[in-house]
């Protein structure tokens, strides 16, 4: 270990004497020795030096004051002053300008070889860094031993603050993937010092040490582990994510038994027989970030999946808990830089109730806000959600001959289709909403009638054509 002055004089073999009333820096570790008979020494100087001299060129008291305030301005710990050459006994002047300074005095006997002191400081510098290099290399192992034996994050976490004697805590933007402190207050920088943890993705971290702390260089092997980890939790994610979203398929597709298809989501850890809310997250600037991207801790207990190019999180809850579990996700992914749209589902029980929130939240999530509340679904949502059915090529098919009319003619069917529609087939109605006269009205159904083969006035017609334009507004609104 480091030696202070006080421990020199402590070494009978080198018979030093305390000279003097100062104690400033009596237990302070003494960085090095330095030899010196300059005059003024202090450019020569780093700070933490014991300073010996016989004092050669300290003639005069002035001299000898003058040389004392330079050694302490420096930051030296202590001056060995050594007798029996220059100065049978430390000089009085010298003593009381160091008094005044506070800087600590030893008497160094003509017996005792300056290098004798030089070499037992030396000696303990270097059993002390030689100490410091094995607690390091110790602390490696216990770091490494924490992620290799499974026990993850936490476990390195917990660790690295036993040997910091203090709190951690691992953000990833807005979540806190760990905090020893209890509640979990987030950490401020005016009492924490933060590092970073690079792992060239969109999911890095801060660590965060609360102040004061002694880092003996741990720290930074930390870092280094911290970040492999994160790592390897990416990949374990896109695996996991990518096994749940091919069950999440099976059942929104609706090709599973429903005891088959309760078996398997239990697989995934999703208790059919509760109530279950689907989390559906969108991106169409960002997909690839989207569906890697970790989520904030209060939806990490749900069930994280990839369908399509959409985040889905599957989360135990009757509905009360998902405006605030969707808003920690959104408020997450800009904080990742990442631009979604959140669209929220019902609550329901079994795997045909999970398949109905799945498309509750789909629709939802095609409204465009960041946080989107479910509706109730549609029949046409439901029918283009499905990709067993050709819903938009149907309808394309229904209303192209119109749309292209109208684009020729200017004839505007395609608006007089949705008046009539949306007053229930009132002629008369449409005349008026649409500044038109009755036989024009009818001249238009009549014409829509020849173009497309479906006659609104027939129910099962109207039906069609109702149909095929409530699919293409859904479409809109999807694409835009």
């Amino acid at each position: 270990m480091a030696i202070s002055l006080a421990a020199l004089l402590g070494v009978q073999s080198l018979k030093l004497t305390k000279s003097g009333l100062a104690e400033t820096t009596w237990h302070q570790d003494i960085q090095w020795v330095a030899v010196t008979e300059q005059e003024d020494p202090q450019r020569f100087l780093n700070g933490g030096e014991l300073v010996l001299t016989t004092g050669m060129r300290l003639k005069s008291a002035p001299e000898q004051r003058r040389f004392v305030r330079q050694v302490q301005r420096a930051g030296a710990v202590g001056i060995g002053f050594g007798i029996g050459l220059t100065h049978d006994g430390v000089p009085q002047a010298l003593i009381a300008e160091a008094n005044r300074w506070g800087l600590p005095v030893v008497e160094v006997p003509y017996e005792t070889p300056f290098i004798a002191i030089t070499k037992l400081v030396a000696d303990a510098q270097s059993a002390d860094h030689y100490s410091k290099l094995e607690r390091l290399i110790a602390g490696h192992q216990i770091l490494a031993r924490a992620l290799l034996t499974g026990g993850g994050l936490s476990e390195l976490l917990k660790n690295l603050g036993s040997m910091l004697r203090t709190d951690i805590v691992l953000t990833q933007f807005t979540a806190q993937l760990y905090n020893s402190v209890p509640g979990n207050p987030p950490p401020t920088a005016d009492t924490w010092a933060s590092y970073p943890i690079p792992t060239g993705r969109r999911d890095a971290c801060t660590l965060w040490i609360r102040q004061p702390f002694e880092d003996s260089g741990i720290v930074g092997y930390a870092q280094n582990l911290i970040s492999v980890e994160l790592n390897n939790m990416v990949k374990q994610r896109q695996a996991q994510r990518a096994l749940s979203g091919q069950v999440l398929e099976d059942v929104i597709h609706g090709t599973l038994e429903a005891s088959e298809a309760s078996r398997r989501l239990a697989g995934i850890g999703v208790n059919s027989t509760r109530k279950n809310v689907v989390l559906l997250a969108e991106s169409a600037a960002h997909p690839k970030q989207l569906v890697t991207s970790s989520v904030p801790r209060p939806l990490e207990h749900g069930v994280t999946a990839v369908v399509g190019k959409d985040l889905i999180i599957v989360v135990q809850d009757d509905g009360s808990g998902a405006s605030v579990l969707a808003k920690s996700l959104s408020d997450h992914l800009a904080e990742a830089g990442i631009h979604a749209t959140i669209g929220i589902g019902g609550a329901y029980t079994k795997p045909n109730g999970l398949r109905w929130s799945y498309f509750e939240a789909r629709d939802a999530a095609s409204h465009g806000l960041p946080v989107n509340e479910p509706e109730r679904l549609s029949l046409t949502s439901l029918l283009l959600a499905s990709e067993d059915v050709p819903l938009a090529d149907m309808a394309n098919e229904s209303l192209n001959p119109l749309r292209n009319f109208d684009a020729l003619h200017g004839a505007e069917l395609m608006t007089t289709l949705e008046s009539y529609l949306n007053n229930n087939g009132s002629v008369a109605a449409v005349a008026e909403a649409l500044t038109l006269h009755r036989n024009t009205v009818r001249y238009r159904l009549a014409q829509i009638t020849e173009l497309t083969g479906y006659d609104p006035a027939q129910t099962q017609d109207r039906v069609q054509l109702w149909l095929a334009l409530a699919v293409q507004r859904l479409s809109q609104r999807q694409q835009g």
